[in-house]
């Protein structure tokens, strides 16, 4: 129908039917036969706009008898085909096939049937061109091809994952080698992609994978709290692709397959003894593949970085992220937490309630509602405590002030006898806690009553040796602490003076 609208287009200009055969590369018969048509359906240039080539046609040659088909069996209806499959999961196509025949005993053949089927579902699966903008995406994943590190005492080989990110824009590629695909790994791979770049995109698309979303979803993925606490630190946003939507990071899918071609496939002859000879080798190999050109466009995925890429990207944070674990706890009566195998105080007023605990290699924060309320240097010293004494209650911060120390001191001020009792009470007692909790309440016991009276109650219990506090507390309430002593000597009453008494001397003179 092209020719044939050039015709008429040609014909309205006023050119001889042999000039418009020699422009259209067609006989000059044809020209004729066009012309005379389009004059018996009354067609004339210029066109309608909405006319279309299957109206041309009807309008200049009538209905056309339908070609033959060349399928001979009834189609079979693989849209339900298509739909029991996505809802049966160990339902097979050769099944399906053999319910078909069933029903068509002369039907298509199992070959031809999956055939038609793919043909029909490629037709259906049509695919969205993405466009992405410079520095806006990064695209990570894990490639399926390992790289073997052999042992050199043992022998033993050891499979290394191999960590791919790319960008959106230019495809500039990054590549590791790392000893598994766990959280460190994953977030550790992501740092030094950031740092290799030397910026920082907008969004980081991922895989599913379990080491980064916790809760794959379509609408609203769950990230892992270590994964988007780095994302956070360095101010990107997370997207994962949708689940087995491999052709939503089409881009890193592509990368990973250059890097298996390029990269794995190329070492495979080396023998590696440590990661870090692997991941060097892997770098050399990497300046290669950016530096590759294009087959369909001009320049490399260097040159596209460094004009479009690089420009855009925002800088890098001043501090590399700390890897750290989360994890979440009730806070118990003693108001600590375990983290790492060490207890960390909280605020009091927190016990029993829920906290967020992230821990690094050098310190451990502790959130309550999204907000920080303790952070601690890390220690290493299992089941042992760290508190920080704003943390404490009141009564308990005022109980630790009181040291052993300190309560003899407090003791000598008090007086000689409340001093000898301080020292007897921490000197006789089983374990020393008893009597440091003993002297405690004797001095509890300073705050209801005198000193003058405690120094005379301490001196009773002292004498009948009984120093205890439940003792001191009873002299005090019934006031014995001034009560005479029993057997103590008694002072000898004086001598009278009287004419009529002579006196020991005058008996002794008798005497002599």
């Amino acid at each position: 129908m092209r020719k044939l609208r050039e015709v008429l287009r040609l014909s309205a200009l006023g050119l001889a039917q042999h000039q418009i055969a020699r422009s259209c590369s067609i006989v000059q018969s044809t020209v004729h036969k066009y012309l005379k048509l389009a004059e018996a359906a009354q067609l004339r240039w210029p066109l309608p706009e909405d006319l279309t080539d299957q109206q041309i046609d009807r309008l200049l040659f009538g209905k056309r008898p339908a070609k033959p088909s060349r399928r001979r069996c009834a189609s079979p209806d693989f849209a339900a085909i298509h739909k029991e499959l996505h809802e049966h999961r160990d339902l097979t196509l050769e099944l399906l096939w053999q319910e078909y025949r069933q029903a068509e005993p002369h039907g298509y053949r199992y070959s031809r049937f999956c055939d038609l089927y793919r043909e029909w579902r490629r037709r259906q699966n049509v695919t969205l061109r993405q466009q992405h903008n410079p520095g806006e995406k990064l695209f990570v994943d894990y490639a399926g091809a390992t790289i073997p590190v052999q042992d050199r005492e043992t022998g033993a080989i050891r499979q290394t994952a191999i960590f791919v990110a790319s960008m959106g824009y230019s495809s500039y590629t990054f590549a590791e080698a790392t000893w598994s695909q766990d959280l460190p790994c994953w977030i550790g791979s992501h740092i030094r992609a950031f740092e290799y770049f030397g910026g920082l995109t907008a969004l980081v698309i991922p895989d599913n994978t379990r080491c980064g979303v916790s809760r794959p979803c379509r609408y609203e993925p769950d990230l892992n709290p270590t994964y988007s606490d780095m994302a956070a630190h360095y101010s990107v946003a997370i997207l994962p692709a949708r689940p087995r939507r491999p052709r939503d990071k089409a881009v890193v899918e592509n990368a990973v397959q250059a890097v298996q071609r390029w990269i794995v496939a190329a070492l495979r002859k080396r023998t590696f003894f440590s990661l870090t000879e692997v991941n060097e080798a892997i770098a050399e190999l990497l300046v290669r593949l950016n530096n590759k050109p294009f087959r369909k466009r001009q320049g490399t995925r260097a040159s596209q970085f460094d004009a479009f890429d690089k420009p855009a990207l925002r800088p890098l944070p001043s501090e590399r992220y700390e890897i750290g674990h989360w994890s979440r706890l009730k806070v118990e009566l003693d108001y600590h937490v375990p983290a790492a195998e060490h207890f960390y105080s909280v605020p009091y007023q927190l016990v029993g309630q829920h906290v967020d605990i992230r821990v690094t290699a050098s310190t451990v924060e502790i959130f309550h509602d999204g907000l920080r309320v303790a952070s601690h240097v890390r220690r290493f010293a299992v089941d042992k405590a760290s508190t920080i004494a704003e943390h404490r209650p009141k009564s308990h911060r005022q109980y630790l002030e009181w040291t052993p120390s300190r309560l003899l001191g407090w003791a000598d001020a008090a007086g000689p006898h409340t001093a000898r009792l301080f020292r007897r009470i921490l000197e006789t007692r089983p374990h020393p806690e008893m009597g440091y909790r003993c002297c405690l309440g004797l001095v509890r016991l300073a705050g209801r009553h005198s000193a003058a009276r405690l120094e005379a109650a301490a001196a009773r219990a002292l004498h009948f040796d009984t120093c205890t506090l439940a003792s001191v507390d009873s002299i005090l309430r019934h006031r014995l602490e001034n009560e005479p002593l029993p057997g103590a000597a008694e002072t000898p009453p004086a001598a009278i003076v009287h004419p009529n008494i002579r006196g020991a001397d005058y008996y002794f003179s008798i005497v002599q």
